[in-house]
């Protein structure tokens, strides 16, 4: 059975935050790994991406996703596509398409203006989170009609700040940027401190001025029962890692 998180103020778009329970894949992926990009088995991927695709009541060639690369770059969908575009967020006004993010650690961010009907979805990590993918996503559904003050975002499952640890070249090229980025971090064991991701992409989306801004408060590193987690992953020495998707459809 799939384990989903939606949240109410995504109301009335269908969506959803799909968690590792529910899915055909086995081994180090065992659960619902969404990931082609994955060296998962490829039916077992196909198979899981199908169960996401009936639970939003879609064919699954109408489950759009991406080929993510940590950018800024935004595509805009008007009909499913057959080759996934390398971009990190997308948005349509298209009746019947779902936009699926994949994460494991990484912020998925669903977007919502229900009155314009536009949606748009978006995979947030720091590198994106810095160079813009957020506020880029919010022009893209502006172009398509969508007001900001309409607009709501939700931020899924997440690595927490108390599970991201990061050494000083990162803390110190950080407040290089802006030096009130210190907010989000916490010392950590010797010179080691803690990052809030979720944090800093709750701040650059409400100081892109929409109506609603909130995170889920889920980690994905601090449950393996639930998530997949990339840096979990790497310190159990483990060869590969599922994806996680999110998704909301129109």
């Amino acid at each position: 059975m799939l384990d989903i998180i939606t949240s109410p103020h995504l109301s009335p778009m269908k969506h959803g935050f799909f968690s590792r329970k529910g899915g055909a894949s086995s081994g180090i992926f065992h659960g619902l790994n969404c990931g082609p990009g994955s060296t998962d088995q490829a039916a077992a991927v196909v198979m899981n991406r199908a169960r996401v695709a009936r639970a939003l009541e879609i064919e699954p060639e109408a489950l759009l996703s991406l080929h993510q690369y940590h950018s800024t770059d935004v595509v805009t969908a008007t009909k499913p596509w057959a080759t996934r575009p390398k971009a990190d967020a997308m948005v349509t006004a298209t009746p019947g398409l779902a936009l699926g993010i994949l994460t494991a650690d990484c912020a998925p961010v669903l977007f919502s203006d229900p009155q314009a009907k536009v949606i748009g979805a978006a995979h947030s990590g720091w590198k994106g989170a810095l160079g813009g993918v957020l506020e880029n996503t919010l022009e893209a559904m502006k172009s398509l009609g969508a007001d900001p003050e309409n607009i709501t975002a939700i931020v899924g499952p997440t690595i927490s700040q108390k599970a991201y640890e990061v050494g000083p070249d990162f803390f110190e090229d950080f407040i290089a940027e802006d030096p009130g980025f210190s907010r989000f971090f916490a010392s950590g064991r010797g010179d080691r401190v803690q990052f809030d991701l979720p944090g800093l992409v709750l701040h650059r989306l409400r100081e892109a001025g929409i109506a609603r801004a909130e995170w889920t408060g889920h980690c994905t590193y601090s449950d393996a029962e639930r998530f997949y987690s990339y840096r979990r992953t790497t310190h159990a020495s483990e060869v590969d890692y599922g994806r996680l998707i999110s998704v909301i459809r129109l």
